[in-house]
């Protein structure tokens, strides 16, 4: 394991593939799954902007990805944490699908289809 995390209260160290953020396992992924939940309320209105959508789009990428090496690093992990952190994937997984619904609702109001 790596650092203590920051979060207060908490006696879980931060593994090295978390050092950046500082966080537990439990902590991380409560906090990806507190983000996603933000970012689909905000897709869901369906006027997300292309900029934005590229944001969200890095979010799920980077976080995916520091949370597969959290989970493939050889960490002793408890029965619950790993359905936490396959819990968090898929919440990940629906936020990149809720966000391509999302754009063809909107990319679809845009164009005329010629008759």
């Amino acid at each position: 394991m790596g650092t203590r995390g920051q979060t207060a209260g908490c006696k879980n160290d931060s593994p090295s593939a978390l050092a950046e953020q500082q966080l537990c396992v439990l902590h991380f992924t409560l906090s990806l799954e507190s983000g996603c939940a933000e970012m689909r309320r905000e897709t869901a209105l369906g006027n997300t902007g292309h900029e934005r959508q590229r944001e969200i789009m890095r979010f799920i990428t980077e976080n995916g990805e520091k949370l597969a090496r959290v989970a493939t690093s050889g960490l002793h992990l408890t029965d619950d944490l790993k359905a936490r952190i396959l819990s968090t994937f898929l919440t990940l997984m629906n936020l990149r699908e809720n966000l391509d619904r999302a754009s063809m609702r909107s990319s679809y109001g845009r164009h005329t289809v010629p008759r």
